[in-house]
């Protein structure tokens, strides 16, 4: 049994002329267009995630499919997604989030028939903690929304795999050990003190008879 279910993704990007006096310094940019699932793919398995044997995902392609004056589209094929039992939170926390995405960890790279560095996808996930991990380390990460049948897929991985921790209960602060600033236990005392004097000096002072065996008389 397959404990990685894989999905055979394009990606495809874009390269739009840049407006405005920025134009000056790049004339040109790149950025995400669109993540594209293959849907069978993807459907067979979240039939039964984690099993099955899956076609192998080609080897990537890059073609050129729109064109104009201000802008082109790249079509880059034979990327998957793969998931992973050990990740299963990563999937989790994104399937909860606001808008469940794909995050696309792309580079600039010479290419053969290129005058210049075109932007090269590497890697495609649907969790969230690889793109804080790409992101940590400087990549360029970019986000686009998954779509309702990706999201089954992953959705169908994640009943299967994900189990949340148990909450502990909270200790009551009744229970807690008194400690001072420095973290040193403490303990209180019931008797009640004139600041400044010590227990018996202070009843001495609420009782003078006490001392002088005669009740005090005023003056």
């Amino acid at each position: 049994m397959s404990q990685t279910p894989r999905l055979a993704v394009s990606v495809l990007m874009r390269r739009e002329r840049v407006p405005g006096p920025m134009a000056r310094w790049q004339p040109w940019r790149w950025v995400l267009a669109d993540v594209l699932p293959a849907v069978a793919d993807a459907e067979s398995a979240g039939a039964q995630p984690g099993s099955g044997s899956q076609a192998p995902v080609p080897s990537p392609a890059r073609q050129c499919v729109e064109h104009s004056a201000d802008h082109s589209l790249w079509l880059h094929s034979g990327l998957a997604v793969t998931l992973h039992r050990d990740d299963v939170e990563g999937y989790h926390l994104n399937a909860t989030a606001g808008q469940p995405c794909f995050w696309v960890m792309w580079r600039m790279e010479e290419v053969d028939g290129e005058d210049e560095p075109v932007a090269m996808p590497q890697i495609v996930t649907l969790s969230y903690h690889d793109a804080g991990r790409w992101l940590d380390a400087q990549e360029t990460v970019e986000r686009v929304d998954a779509p309702p049948e990706v999201l089954m897929w992953l959705q169908a991985f994640i009943d299967a795999h994900y189990q949340p921790e148990p909450k502990r209960r909270r200790r009551p602060d009744s229970f807690r050990p008194l400690t001072d600033r420095f973290g040193n236990p403490v303990s209180i005392s019931t008797d009640k003190t004139r600041r400044g004097l010590p227990a018996d000096a202070a009843s001495a002072q609420r009782n003078p008879a006490d001392q002088t065996g005669k009740p005090a008389h005023g003056h």
